[in-house]
C-alpha cells in the first residue's frame, strides 16, 4: 500500500518557524497540500485564516444529518470563512476527513440565534433549497458577504429558516428526482460563489 505524504526531511532543515520539528524528523503523513508539508497545525490554521473568503456556510442539524461532514470538507476546499451548525451540537465528523481541524466550526442552538449573529455582522442569510418561488442560483444575485444556509437531508430548510433568509436559491436540475444530496448541493453552491467572486479560484 502506498504511503500518504512524505518521509523525514533531509538535513539540514530549513530555517522556517512555521515548520514542525517532529514532522521534519518523522515525516508528514497528513492529508494536506504539498505547500503545507511539514508545517505545524497552528501555522496552517493561521495561514488559512489569513486567506479566508467572506462567505459563510450554515446547515441545520435537527436529526444528526450525515451530510455535515461533507459540508465542512467542502467549506475547507472553497475557503469559507466559517461553518455554522444549527441545532444539535453533535455531528458525524467522519465525512469531514479531519478538515474540521482547519475550519472555524461554530454552533447555534436555533435558527433565530444564527439570524441574530448574522444581523449583528450585517451578513444576509441566503437559503439554498428547491422551493416554490425560489430563484436559480445561476441567475440570481449572490452577495459576496453572505451565509449560505442549507436544510437537513429530506425536509430541507425548516419553517424557521425559510422565515429568516432574505432569499431562497435553488440549483437547476434536469433529472427525475426532486432534489440532490445536501452535501453535494453545498459544494455546487460554494463553487458558484467562487466562480463569481474569486476569479482565478
Amino acid at each position: 500500500m502506498t504511503e500518504v505524504g512524505v518521509g523525514p526531511h533531509p538535513q539540514p532543515w530549513p530555517d522556517d518557524p512555521r515548520l514542525d520539528p517532529v514532522l521534519l524528523a518523522e515525516g508528514d503523513r497528513r492529508n494536506v497540500v504539498d505547500a503545507y508539508r511539514y508545517w505545524s497545525h497552528e501555522a496552517i490554521v493561521a495561514d488559512l485564516a489569513r486567506r479566508r473568503r467572506p462567505f459563510h456556510v450554515a446547515i441545520e442539524n435537527w436529526q444528526h444529518d450525515f451530510n455535515i461532514g461533507t459540508v465542512v470538507r467542502n467549506a475547507n476546499a472553497f475557503m469559507a470563512a466559517a461553518v455554522h451548525i444549527v441545532g444539535k451540537r453533535q455531528w458525524n465528523r467522519r465525512g469531514a476527513m479531519v478538515t474540521d481541524k482547519y475550519v472555524d466550526v461554530r454552533h447555534h442552538a436555533s435558527v433565530d440565534e444564527l439570524a441574530g449573529w448574522a444581523a449583528g455582522e450585517s451578513i444576509p442569510l441566503v437559503g439554498i433549497d428547491l422551493l416554490p418561488g425560489s430563484s436559480s442560483i445561476v441567475a440570481a444575485e449572490l452577495p459576496a458577504r453572505c451565509v449560505l444556509l442549507f436544510g437537513q437531508e429530506g425536509p430541507g430548510l425548516s419553517d424557521a429558516a425559510r422565515q429568516a433568509v432574505s432569499a431562497v436559491l435553488h440549483i437547476p436540475q434536469a433529472g427525475s428526482t426532486r432534489s440532490i444530496n445536501a452535501g453535494v448541493a453545498s459544494g455546487i453552491a460554494m463553487y458558484e460563489w467562487v466562480r463569481r467572486h474569486a476569479a482565478g479560484g
